[in-house]
């Protein structure tokens, strides 16, 4: 008989995990990519499979080619890599998050001023009336998109404006979305 997985477990009973906190590392572990392409291909599987994975900064120890690593649960390592062969994006490397040294970076920064709140992901940042829950301000990056992104966006409320990865083909449209859901978060609470 085949042990029951913490994920399968969950699947089928349909209960979520809860949320993860920054004490849970030593169950944690890193997955390093060649390239952000695989990252977001990666995240993309996985997150459509079920799993709690998230997109950090790569601790220097283990940077390779790119400037982000997902962040998985370590007791899934072998059919996370087995999905992630299967979709045709393997890492390059799977690091168990063993001491401080190497914790992944959170890729966000928050400001609180008041009437605004900015969030930044790696080099988007988005801005927002918290009051009005409207878009105020996009800027960062030096993607192609960017300008499209800020002109779609602006003006238009968190519930309204387009998903950047809806609308935006980059890096920078990639993290714009995760400046934007983090802002739904920030603003939901």
């Amino acid at each position: 008989m085949m042990p029951v997985s913490a994920f399968n477990f969950l699947k089928r009973t349909g209960k979520k995990s809860e949320p993860r906190h920054p004490t849970d590392q030593a169950d944690r572990g890193i997955l390093v990519f060649e390239n952000t392409s695989e990252v977001i291909q990666a995240e993309r599987a996985l997150k459509q499979k079920g799993w709690d994975v998230h997109v950090m900064g790569p601790p220097p120890e283990v940077r390779r080619g790119c400037d982000l690593v997902i962040e998985f649960p370590l007791i899934e390592e072998l059919q996370i890599v087995n999905v992630l062969r299967k979709e045709g994006v393997p890492p390059l490397q799977v690091v168990p998050v063993t001491s401080p040294l190497l914790q992944p970076v959170d890729i966000f920064q928050i400001k609180d001023f008041g009437q605004y709140l900015m969030v930044r992901a790696a080099n988007m940042k988005l801005t927002v009336d918290k009051t009005a829950r409207t878009i105020v301000n996009i800027s960062g990056g030096g993607c192609p998109d960017v300008p499209y992104l800020a002109a779609s966006m602006i003006g238009r409320t968190i519930e309204t404006a387009p998903s950047p990865r809806d609308i935006g083909h980059t890096l920078c449209g990639y993290a714009l979305q995760l400046a934007y859901e983090e802002v739904q978060r920030q603003c939901s609470a």
